[in-house]
């Protein structure tokens, strides 16, 4: 029970609220729903989230109102709402969390032209979600602090004590978890355990991936593990967070080159199944894809035919591992972590 409550405790499980749209159609606090329209659970990017809405609904007229929280919890509260859900539409950063609510049973099959219009990588093989969007796992370094000779080819390396006290990453986001899970279905839950451990052990924890790369920036710690995005929103801006670091790309299906997908699915319980459908197709389509490669987001564009911002490495070049990311365990993920005292 002790394990359970920790397990629950690190998933972030809420409290049901109550919520209304806003003027922006975000959700507030401690009103009602609006029966009517749209609901959307999303831990996407709350701007790139909104563009979706606000030209879906330009589109279909179709009103949208969007409830925003973190991957887990989120995944977690429709789990625990069930069948009696008022979300037509969830949207994730990382696929752990719409696994969670796929394996409870709770999601729609996906209409099979949306799953067409991505590519075969992006659709799982449960047919029950749709990648949205993808972000690629790097190694920020600080190039003052380390030469290129001496970065890890693998990011399974730096469980070695010899990066003590050398490396960062921000264990108690979704994105890091998203991570591990990959590296527990490529490598194995004991080897798994093991570079947790060694995370435990020599490794610095952070707030979050903005934290884990201005630390490398500032020569906290030489490298640091997150995603590709963070830096080029930085780069894109004032670099203020990133001038002194690069990144690497490990390439080679090596678990450090993980490609984590962003995922779209509509609720079995959905009142509005047709509509939530409907924009999926669009979010998936070259309009919301589109939407995405020229938003500030920085994320990678999934649909056929669309491409994504130039500045980004391309992303047929990061050699990501083979993985269905419809059966990445969250669950086993926040096990392993609680059982290494990491959460």
């Amino acid at each position: 029970m002790a394990l359970r409550r920790s397990i629950l405790a690190a998933l972030g499980v809420v409290s049901m609220v109550a919520l209304t749209a806003c003027a922006d159609g975000t959700l507030e606090a401690g009103k009602n729903l609006d029966p009517d329209k749209l609901t959307i659970y999303s831990a996407q990017h709350e701007n790139l989230t909104q563009a979706w809405a606000e030209k879906f609904k330009k589109d279909t007229g179709i009103d949208v109102q969007i409830r925003y929280g973190n991957d887990s919890s989120m995944g977690n509260q429709i789990v625990q709402e069930g069948a009696k859900s008022p979300a037509d539409v969830f949207l994730t950063e990382n696929s752990p969390a719409m696994t969670t609510v796929q394996d409870a049973g709770l999601l729609a099959t996906i209409d099979p032209t949306t799953l067409a219009q991505v590519g075969p990588d992006y659709a799982p093989s449960s047919k029950q979600w749709v990648g949205i969007a993808a972000r690629s796992t790097v190694l920020v370094y600080n190039p003052g602090k380390i030469t290129e000779a001496e970065l890890p080819k693998s990011i399974m390396d730096l469980q070695d004590p010899k990066w003590s006290g050398k490396w960062g990453a921000a264990a108690g986001g979704a994105d890091f978890q998203a991570i591990v899970s990959a590296i527990v279905a490529t490598e194995g839950e004991a080897r798994a355990a093991a570079w947790l451990k060694g995370l435990k052990d020599g490794g610095k924890i952070y707030q979050n991936n903005i934290a884990v790369m201005k630390a490398v920036n500032a020569g906290q710690v030489p490298v640091g593990i997150m995603y590709h995005y963070y830096w080029y929103r930085d780069q894109a801006l004032t670099k203020a967070g990133s001038k002194n670091t690069k990144l690497l790309y490990f390439r080679n299906q090596d678990p450090g080159a993980f490609v984590s997908l962003s995922g779209g699915a509509v609720l079995k319980a959905s009142k509005h199944a047709a509509n939530a459908q409907k924009f999926l197709a669009f979010v998936t389509g070259p309009e919301g894809q589109k939407l995405l490669a020229t938003s500030d987001a920085k994320e990678y564009a999934v649909g056929n035919g669309v491409a994504s911002d130039p500045a980004l490495e391309p992303l047929e070049s990061l050699q990501a591992p083979d993985l269905d990311p419809s059966k990445l365990n969250g669950p086993k993920v926040i096990e392993l972590m609680t059982k290494a005292g990491i959460l």
